[in-house]
């Protein structure tokens, strides 16, 4: 390996660090804005993320693959499915964090590589391997026992992973850079964004002449702390190989975890418990089995 290339990966590796840590710590951020309405805080992050994104898209000379896009039928169809599941995904978890069910957020993401094998599996053709099977098993597994022997289902760790999922999904179908693709998403739903907070939010924060000054800039933020972090993870996957970068995506849940029981105090019951070690257990299976894959690839 070349220095040029080793630089690469050095790069890749602390921008993969940098994404997923930003995506860990996010619920800080979403915290700090527990008096604002959850879809308050979705109306903000959707039209700050437009002007930055266009930003960027401007000083980037991105626009030629912007107009390209506007004219693709199929993709704008595709984007407008993904537009439609992402914003689901953020309301989701903006609720999660602040009615504080944080623990079933960080379970969601968890979850998330498995049904991303599961849908590849669906809709791509793709083939599971014994292993990944049995990790898909074990996962299985651990919801099972906590349907049958707790009665309850982790409803929002499943909407939350399924929804990422698809519209991981969608994103490949159409095959479209991060930057433009999510710049197309939040002008989808810029016009309702826009509707909402005129005709029916009625909350004492949907005014900003009423606000401090400290809660507009946090508001403001939520461009930042939406676009940052996909910049980022942009950044890795252009530099590092697929399979390592997926080693990376289970910081963001486990700071998730580690905030959700220390800082915000959320009970760790015995059937979240004992879904978590099943969970865990099946990545440390899909992650075995990744490396055994990689490695009989490059021989």
């Amino acid at each position: 390996m070349d220095n040029q290339t080793q630089n690469r990966a050095k790069q890749g590796v602390i921008f993969a660090l940098a994404a997923y840590t930003m995506w860990g710590i996010a619920p800080i951020y979403f915290k700090s804005l527990a008096e604002v309405p959850p879809v308050e805080i979705l109306i903000h992050r959707i039209v700050w993320s437009f002007f930055l994104l266009a930003g960027l898209i401007h000083f980037g000379q991105g626009w030629h693959s912007f107009r390209e896009v506007m004219k693709n039928k199929t993709k704008m169809l595709y984007l407008l499915a993904s537009s439609v599941l992402i914003g689901g995904n953020w309301l989701l978890f903006i609720w999660a964090v602040n009615a504080n069910h944080m623990l079933e957020a960080s379970l969601g993401y968890y979850i998330n590589p498995i049904i991303n094998v599961i849908l590849g599996m669906a809709f791509l053709s793709e083939r599971l391997r014994p292993i990944q099977w049995l990790a898909v098993a074990l996962a299985f597994i651990g919801v099972a026992i906590e349907l049958i022997a707790f009665g309850s289902i982790p409803y929002i760790s499943f909407a939350l992973a399924c929804s990422f999922g698809g519209y991981g999904l969608l994103r490949k179908k159409v095959n479209l850079d991060a930057q433009t693709g999510l710049f197309v998403e939040t002008l989808v739903l810029l016009p309702v964004a826009l509707i909402y907070w005129a005709f029916w939010a009625q909350s004492d924060t949907s005014n900003l002449f009423n606000n401090s000054w400290d809660l507009n800039t946090l508001l403001m933020l939520a461009g930042v702390v939406t676009t940052a972090p996909l910049l980022c993870f942009t950044g890795a996957a252009t530099r590092l190989k697929l399979s390592t970068l997926g080693f990376f995506q289970y910081i963001g849940p486990s700071l998730m975890f580690i905030l959700a029981i220390t800082l915000y105090g959320e009970h760790l019951s015995m059937n979240k418990a004992s879904t978590f070690i099943f969970i865990w257990a099946a990545l440390v299976v899909f992650s075995f089995d990744g490396i055994k894959y990689s490695k009989s690839n490059k021989k």
